[in-house]
């Protein structure tokens, strides 16, 4: 049922850049509302056909009851009759228990299908950067990523290997800028 929906927001969510994120929240909110819409719709149509299954058995019951009321005063024509559309409401009967099977589990389905859209929409929300400078970060790290650059800086290993080697370098010269300051010190007293 809503395959079409599901796949649209997986798709925009697969190409959506961190400014393309509002809009792509959007259009998942209309479309979580429309799959609302629709397992409400659905909800109904379980509905009408529970009532309409109601009203089928209940004239199975009454075709019945007259075609016994008929034969017990032996009228022939009216027990066949009475047979006749006992026989066509059975049958519908039977047409919409199956009907409503179906309904209970297409409403399932959509039920779920809701849900998961309205999780994703929710961790789209939850996951969107707050500001603009964190958009515009998130959108500079993934055109360097595009353009064949490294890695983002939380998980690019290498980079934080070469400033662990750095910071070693600088604090080693500092140091031994220090050790000749206190040498220098020592020889003038």
């Amino acid at each position: 049922m809503f395959d079409r929906l599901r796949d649209a927001l997986r798709a925009a969510l697969d190409a959506a850049s961190p400014g393309d994120v509002r809009e792509l929240s959007r259009r998942m909110r209309e479309a979580v509302i429309e799959a609302r819409a629709a397992v409400q719709e659905m909800r109904e149509g379980l509905a009408r056909t529970e009532r309409e299954l109601a009203t089928e058995r209940q004239r199975v019951a009454d075709t019945e009851r007259r075609g016994r009321l008929a034969a017990e005063i032996q009228d022939g024509e009216t027990v066949d009759v009475a047979q006749r559309f006992a026989t066509k409401h059975r049958e519908r009967v039977t047409m919409l228990e199956r009907k409503l099977v179906t309904h209970r589990e297409e409403l399932a389905l959509a039920e779920r299908d809701r849900s998961e859209m309205q999780e994703q929409l929710a961790r789209a929300e939850r996951d969107e950067p707050a500001t603009e400078a964190e958009r515009s970060a998130a959108r500079a790290w993934r055109e360097l990523r595009e353009a064949g650059g490294g890695e983002r800086a939380e998980t690019d290993l290498q980079g934080d290997l070469l400033r662990a080697d750095l910071d070693a370098a600088a604090r080693d010269a500092a140091a031994e800028r220090q050790l000749r300051e206190l040498k220098k010190r020592v020889k003038k007293d």
